[in-house]
């Protein structure tokens, strides 16, 4: 992972660190992530932990955690209120030591098709630039991006010919975690 892709910034605050990507918002973890947590002055409560594909981990004392759509802030409050039975006023540092959970993938007619972490906002235009381009074979005006929502999966349009004239931007979205572009 290169860090200079990650930008993380750390907040010291009342409630704890937080983990934001740049002008994105809080970065929420991904199933695949490595997370680092820590409490003060307990040393057998510091360890790595990894978002399982059903978006949780296990942490000594606390048990089973859901961080499915939760920030590092969000996490780190958990982790201390939980562990509040245990330990007093427990100070709890949780930090994301390698983002692989956020994932693109690109198929089809591109010259080095497959998956690709991303560590900021990535559109599809960018996605179609990380797999080295299309192939002279590809039918660029029926690309498709694949985003499983809620309730199934969605196939979404794009127009190439028309982004790159400058024409129907809007279609040049911003990826999410687990969409496939799919180049015919």
């Amino acid at each position: 992972m290169c860090l200079r892709q990650l930008t993380l910034t750390v907040l010291l605050a009342a409630g704890g660190i937080s983990a934001t990507m740049a002008d994105d918002g809080p970065y929420t973890v991904k199933p695949g992530d490595l997370l680092k947590i820590s409490v003060w002055k307990e040393p057998d409560l510091t360890g790595q932990v990894l978002i399982r594909p059903d978006g949780g981990f296990s942490f000594p004392l606390v048990g089973e955690v859901d961080a499915r759509g939760k920030s590092v802030a969000q996490l780190q409050q958990i982790v201390s209120s939980k562990l509040q039975g245990y330990i007093a006023d427990p100070v709890v540092t949780v930090a994301v030591e390698e983002i692989k959970g956020n994932k693109v993938y690109v198929i089809g007619q591109v010259k080095s098709p497959g998956e690709f972490p991303v560590v900021r906002a990535v559109d599809v235009m960018q996605a179609l630039s990380i797999a080295g381009g299309t192939t002279p074979f590809a039918v660029l005006d029926e690309i498709r991006i694949l985003r499983r929502q809620s309730g199934g999966q969605v196939a979404l349009r794009f127009n190439y010919s028309d982004v790159v004239r400058g024409r129907d931007l809007q279609q040049n979205i911003e990826l999410e975690a687990g969409d496939v572009v799919v180049v015919p």
